[in-house]
């Protein structure tokens, strides 16, 4: 199982070149591409949250476009359009910036309803469909999406069927100041340094290998209990209006499996899983109305679910693997 954590470090190292303390986003957005996710990326103005996608792109040698969301971006702007040629007197398919590896699509809030929801289609089933005629979208596709969580006059927020697309939910945090220091000692050797300062240090077929990888890693029956009672505990919290889908329950398995393959494991153990309990869910509850109005937030609410929810006892063992594959229990070998 050295593939997607080969993967993973290589990319780490090499965005670490520009950027520093952003080790736990580079995990999750290597986690999206391993298991065909998106990942909306949020934080405050300043954070390198689109530097931080492009960087992602080119060291893993992806395609990638960006489109900035703003009220006057039509869905045609994203999606593509027919145009009609004059000389030829032919309408021309012009596609649009979606058709690439990796879309970055700044401060998606910004955009109007109309043009979010040209991205549902996208997101879902990897196709656009343009004047009655479907395209598919290259391989691997992702979609990163930033959102700034202030300076909310002329924003649109985004749908909960839309937010429920993404998998992972990101934040970027301000640095502290030895983080601080090291960027001002990094940029002030070069001023001049960005994306484009890094090399390609994997292809997209290399992740799509990787991606296979990761599919054969090994989820025990205790886990995947753990993760049907987090999401059932979700639905039953009093402070909770909608709790996760069945979606994310898929997004918590995919995820899981990812993260254990990227950390040198061909097998999942419940840690995986509560590291991925925010990001899995954080974007997809809907409070209550009570609890909105008594400052409850979203991260309150989780951090209950994980202390009330019993994790299996132990992490699962190649030993416990074998065992379970030959069909027996540990016990018996």
């Amino acid at each position: 199982m050295t593939a997607p954590e080969e993967l993973y470090e290589t990319l780490s190292a090499e965005i670490d070149a520009v950027l520093i303390g952003k080790e736990e986003l580079v995990e999750g957005l290597t986690i999206a591409a391993l298991t065909r996710g998106h990942v909306l990326l949020e934080g405050v103005p300043g954070v390198a949250k689109t530097t931080l996608a492009r960087l992602f792109a080119r060291a893993s040698g992806l395609e990638h476009t960006r489109v900035q969301m703003t009220p006057d971006v039509l869905p045609a702007d994203v999606t593509g359009t027919h145009v009609y040629r004059e000389p030829t007197g032919e309408f021309e398919l012009q596609r649009g910036p979606v058709f690439a590896n990796l879309v970055i699509a700044d401060e998606i809030n910004r955009a109007t309803p109309k043009t979010q929801s040209a991205l549902l289609e996208a997101m879902q089933e990897r196709q656009v469909t343009i004047g009655g005629e479907t395209l598919s979208l290259p391989e691997p596709f992702m979609l990163v999406a930033t959102q700034n969580p202030i300076e909310m006059e002329g924003t649109f927020e985004l749908p909960e069927a839309q937010r429920d697309r993404f998998q992972l939910k990101l934040t970027a945090d301000l640095p502290d100041r030895d983080e601080g220091r090291r960027l001002l000692d990094r940029f002030d050797d070069d001023p001049d340094l960005d994306p484009g300062a890094i090399e390609r240090v994997a292809t997209a077929d290399e992740l799509l290998d990787a991606r296979a990888a990761v599919t054969e890693v090994y989820v025990d029956d205790s886990v995947k209990e753990y993760v049907l009672d987090i999401v059932a505990a979700t639905r039953e919290n009093p402070n909770v209006e909608y709790g996760a889908s069945p979606r994310a329950t898929l997004a918590f398995l995919d995820a899981a499996k990812a993260r254990a393959a990227i950390h040198g494991r061909d097998y999942v153990i419940p840690d995986d899983v509560k590291a991925l309990l925010e990001p899995v869910l954080v974007h997809r509850l809907v409070l209550s109305t009570d609890a909105s109005l008594g400052d409850v937030s979203t991260t309150d609410v989780l951090a209950e679910i994980e202390s009330g929810v019993e994790p299996p006892g132990g992490d699962q063992t190649p030993a416990t693997q074998t065992a379970v594959h030959d069909g027996g229990s540990p016990d018996d070998r």
